[in-house]
């Protein structure tokens, strides 16, 4: 790693940060990272998303029965918002 020495004086007054989008790093910003390492692992214990929807259309076999009494009852509540707004409306 190489050291980069950084010269400037920072206030903490809004006027005074730049407008041209210059980054001011304050010194000794990245002291201590050097050497560092970070292990990323996946805990979520599944796969990908394409398994999770393959999982998902196989265990919807056995709540068929379940969704086709959902069906039916958001059909016939939509049916009945529909034949109540008719009947306000004249």
């Amino acid at each position: 790693m190489s050291n980069i020495e950084i010269n400037q004086t920072t206030s903490s007054d809004f006027e005074d940060l730049p407008e041209d989008g210059e980054i001011i790093i304050e010194e000794g910003a990245f002291t201590g990272f050097e050497g560092k390492t970070i292990n990323i692992t996946d805990s979520s214990g599944g796969g990908s998303d394409v398994e999770a929807g393959i999982q998902f259309i196989y265990h919807m076999r056995e709540h068929l029965v379940d969704i086709g009494i959902a069906t039916v009852y958001g059909l016939v509540v939509y049916a009945l918002f529909l034949w109540i707004t008719k009947k306000i409306k004249g």
